[in-house]
């Protein structure tokens, strides 16, 4: 016959038993993976700039300063024949663009006018300027040229194609968790006349 303190004794390493085995189970678990978790939230737009002939390396350059400023939304260029969130066009007049944020499967517009080339302001400046109200930053004149929604207030020398902290900022606020803001797309035509 068994006495109590067996069981006692029996309980208290089954209990001890079970306690290791959660705590290992617990531990192996994957914890999450930060990367995908942002890689998952990142919006893409794509632009098709077909028509704005005489403006690729700017573009390019516009683009590229979005794209490494900004972690949540990426410009890419559309494959030809898919549709493209945002138009990009050369024309003889001022700059202008829709006001966003342009949402995936939406559409904004962007026209990249020579009159304010021809003026002698920096093509890069002007296609950086005009991305940055698709995604929503309206302009922001007179301001400095560290402002790059100051646009043409700045000046002819100001060739900063660089968003400011705060204009980064409003960007990844309005696409923050792999969505464009709720907030539909203002739809206004902004454009960059002094």
């Amino acid at each position: 016959m068994l006495d109590s303190r067996w069981f006692k004794a029996a309980g208290v390493a089954v209990a001890l038993t079970l306690a290791s085995v959660s705590a290992t189970a617990a531990h192996a678990a994957p914890a999450p993976d930060p990367a995908a978790e942002s890689t998952a939230a990142v919006v893409t737009l794509r632009y098709d700039d077909s028509r704005a002939g005489g403006w690729e390396a700017a573009i390019a350059a516009g683009v590229a300063s979005w794209n490494g400023h900004v972690g949540n939304v990426k410009l890419v260029e559309a494959a030809p024949g898919t549709r493209a969130e945002i138009q990009i066009v050369a024309t003889s007049g001022w700059p202008q663009a829709t006001l966003g944020p342009v949402r995936p499967g939406g559409q904004a517009r962007v026209e990249l006018g020579s009159l304010a080339v021809a003026q002698g302001h920096d093509k890069t400046r002007i296609a950086a300027h005009e991305l940055g109200h698709s995604l929503g930053l309206p302009d922001t004149k007179p301001g400095p040229c560290s402002q790059l929604m100051s646009g043409s207030s700045a000046g002819t020398s100001c060739a900063n194609a660089v968003p400011n902290a705060a204009e980064r900022a409003r960007v990844e606020s309005a696409y923050a968790g792999g969505l464009a803001s709720r907030v539909p797309a203002d739809g206004r035509v902004l454009v960059d006349a002094p």
